[in-house]
């Protein structure tokens, strides 16, 4: 696993391999290749015990040419300026590959939320919220839940927002609780659409996803919900991790026992159905029919990519293969199935939350599924015509290339207003 690598200029180093199938003025991809605003702030939050803590905070506006700024919050020890400028810009190419008129943002407070009580995550929370007042709203930018968010900081944050302006505005965040104006089929969007990438990408290469291997790095909600309905879908899932480590049985792991254990103990380590322990590298080398990086950017660098035995990657993590990691991969013929699609579904449904908030009515939960595998199986077709009527080297390039040309077209269409 690489830290070294920067994740904002792996960003930029994939936009610039998918520009080159692209004729674009070099002016005009600059422009898309930089934030147009980050906010940085600190926090000053008082702890149970009187003290006085401050903690770094950010929020990146990456691009707004195809909607509002989109894009989670996440509380992590290792949140820098770098992360979210580069998580934001992701998000502006995976909602463009699936079609979402939104643009992209991305947030996040240096904080290991472990180490804090409920009350004092709740008043760090709503001290963003206040900071992120100015910037956030329907029209203009909505956060979701991200790494170690979910339900509970989106209610924060949408009841701080709403308090303050004195108005009422389910739209100014998404991922919240259903009793808050939140979507049905949510939590699970994310692992669906690895899922159905997964079997897309089976159907595509002409392979049997029943019985597949299966491997799950990161077993949170988007590794252990695809890992679900991969089980579901009759494939094995034979290894999966946290920051644990790894557990291990040949024959096949009960997904949904495994997440229940994880539940009840806070870790996937000592599940007594598993045969053998292993680290999160090991697993990351295991000779398996797929494999899901569902955990954090940078899991896999040049150096472990040469030790990858998967025939399919499919990235359920933002940015989990560096560039240099790709590049191995596409020469050893190994299929990457890239984030902005993979782990779109997420967005997808916010954006189905979105709507409804707007339109002060709910979908029911079928009806959620129905749409995103409808947005989903659509942006893998679009990937595959271009995949196969360009030159380009690998799935992940030929995805940018329909995302960048997307932003490019609306951005031609509103013209360069000083």
């Amino acid at each position: 696993m690489s830290d070294e690598v920067n994740p904002f200029e792996s960003l930029q180093e994939q936009i610039d391999d998918a520009a080159a199938f692209l004729d674009v003025d070099a002016g005009k991809l600059e422009r898309i290749k930089y934030p147009e605003r980050v906010l940085e702030t600190n926090l000053t939050v008082e702890l149970d015990d009187g003290t006085i803590e401050v903690f770094e905070a950010y929020r990146s506006q990456f691009n707004g040419d195809r909607g509002p700024y989109k894009g989670g919050i996440r509380y992590h020890p290792n949140v820098d300026r770098s992360e979210v400028k580069a998580l934001s810009g992701w998000m502006v190419y995976k909602c463009a590959a699936v079609g979402i008129p939104y643009g992209g943002g991305k947030g996040g407070i240096a904080v290991n939320p472990i180490e804090y009580s409920d009350a004092e995550l709740e008043r760090l929370t709503r001290a963003f919220a206040t900071e992120l007042r100015p910037l956030i709203g329907a029209d203009r930018d909505i956060p979701a839940p991200d790494v170690n968010t979910g339900q509970r900081e989106m209610n924060w944050i949408k009841d701080t927002y709403e308090t303050l302006e004195n108005t009422t505005e389910p739209g100014v965040v998404t991922g919240k609780a259903i009793e808050s104006g939140g979507s049905a089929g949510r939590v699970e969007a994310t692992g669906r659409s690895v899922m159905l990438v997964s079997r897309e990408a089976f159907d595509y290469l002409g392979w049997d996803i029943n019985e597949a291997t299966v491997a799950v790095q990161g077993y949170g909600n988007a590794g252990s919900v695809a890992a679900e309905l991969l089980d579901d879908s009759g494939a094995n899932i034979v290894a999966v991790s946290d920051s644990s480590g790894a557990i291990h049985h040949p024959d096949g792991l009960d997904a949904s026992a495994v997440k229940e254990y994880k539940l009840q103990t806070g870790a996937v380590g000592g599940y007594d159905g598993a045969t053998e322990t292993m680290t999160n590298e090991e697993l990351l080398t295991m000779d398996v029919d797929l494999l899901i990086p569902a955990a954090l950017e940078n899991a896999i660098d040049e150096e472990l990519a040469r030790d990858v035995h998967a025939d399919i990657i499919v990235e359920a993590a933002n940015g989990p293969l560096t560039p240099d990691a790709d590049d191995v991969l596409s020469e050893s013929d190994v299929h990457v199935f890239p984030d902005i699609l993979a782990n779109a579904g997420g967005v997808t449904v916010s954006y189905f939350e979105w709507v409804q908030n707007r339109q002060r009515f709910h979908w029911t939960e079928e009806r959620v599924n129905d749409e995103l595998e409808r947005v989903i199986t659509e942006a893998f077709d679009d990937l595959v015509d271009v995949y196969e009527s360009h030159d380009v080297p690998n799935f992940r390039t030929a995805m940018y290339v329909v995302a960048i040309r997307r932003v490019l077209q609306s951005a031609r269409e509103s013209g360069v207003w000083p």
